[in-house]
């Protein structure tokens, strides 16, 4: 026990802020599964409206960038490591850039301009001077922080190249996006926490846990590990999705979820037979120049969306109530 407490004040890292970091990369595993999901319609729930599972990233997000902030603490305790710490945010910018590169041409127009690690990398440069300053000084930045975005709402020509301050009026249609504003305040609260913390009898009880038990290991190498973590459990959960879906593992729920969505809308106008018979029709023609599967890849694409709105209309126009079923 001896050895390991000095182990940890020599190197600043405890195995709490380790088991913690992996049970937030457990979370959004979580998260990222019921999206994947939803995105392939295999589930009901609106993993990317729905406010609890909104609540649950927001959650996720916090967690992970107060720790970013710990973290930062930790290993700058008296003095600032700047070759340390900007090769490792070079790390994590690279990261982030290949996050972006690959959800490109995952996504389309939704890719991730600046997500969870855009924000890590920025935030922590900006961030980094408040690791000697007093908790208090920091604190007050944080709130500030927090606060500005409700505040302040710029729009100018060409805003889109200032959106990750999180100060302009429009946010970018992205999977993820993580501003620097309001979410610098996690970081620095948790550089505060550290600062406020350390030396108290709180810190000697976090920095008495260990990481017993198989599930507490893994998730602390997990947690040592979390950049890795990170950068491969997407594409696998996504892409084991994409597997089951593609070969017929499991059913293709788009289509039904289509023709619910569109019957349902449909229906305050028509009768629920005629809108079945309106929505089978728009289908079948979207399918029939590949206008759907075009879609599908890029949901948001407003001539897609354009050219949805306009075959409905067409198939709203061509089978009047009384038409008979085919």
């Amino acid at each position: 026990m001896q050895h390991q407490s000095a182990a940890a004040g020599r190197t600043g890292r405890l195995d709490v802020f380790d088991i913690a970091r992996g049970l937030a990369l457990l979370a959004m595993a979580v998260y990222h599964l019921a999206w994947d999901l939803s995105w392939f319609s295999l589930v009901d729930w609106q993993v990317a409206k729905d406010p609890g599972w909104r609540g649950f990233a927001i959650s996720i997000a916090a967690s992970f960038l107060f720790l970013v902030g710990v973290s930062l603490a930790l290993a700058h305790q008296d003095a600032i490591r700047w070759r340390a710490a900007l090769l490792r945010i070079g790390r994590i910018t690279l990261a982030a850039s290949a996050i972006s590169l690959g959800t490109f041409f995952a996504l389309g127009d939704e890719f991730v301009r600046f997500g969870i690690l855009h924000s890590i990398a920025v935030g922590s440069l900006v961030a980094l001077p408040f690791v000697l300053m007093p908790a208090w000084a920091t604190l007050a930045a944080a709130l500030a922080v927090f606060v500005l975005p409700r505040f302040v709402a710029v729009s100018f020509p060409g805003d889109e190249w200032a959106m990750w301050t999180g100060l302009t009026q429009d946010p970018p249609l992205s999977v993820d996006y993580v501003p620097l504003f309001p979410w610098l305040a996690a970081i620095l609260a948790g550089i505060a926490a550290v600062r406020l913390l350390r030396g108290k009898a709180p810190w000697t009880l976090l920095a008495r846990i260990r990481a017993r038990g198989r599930f507490m290991r893994v998730m602390a190498l997990a947690g040592r590990h979390s950049m890795l973590v990170y950068l491969l459990h997407q594409p696998i959960l996504f892409g084991s999705v994409w597997a089951l879906v593609t070969l017929g593992l499991v059913p293709d729920g788009t289509d039904r979820a289509f023709l619910e969505q569109c019957t349902a809308s449909c229906s305050i106008a028509r009768d629920g037979p005629t809108c079945e018979r309106i929505c089978s029709c728009t289908l079948e023609t979207m399918r029939g120049d590949g206008a759907w599967e075009r879609l599908l890849d890029a949901p948001q694409d407003p001539a897609l969306n354009a050219t949805l709105n306009e075959r409905y209309a067409a198939c709203f126009e061509t089978l009047p109530p009384d038409a008979p079923a085919n």
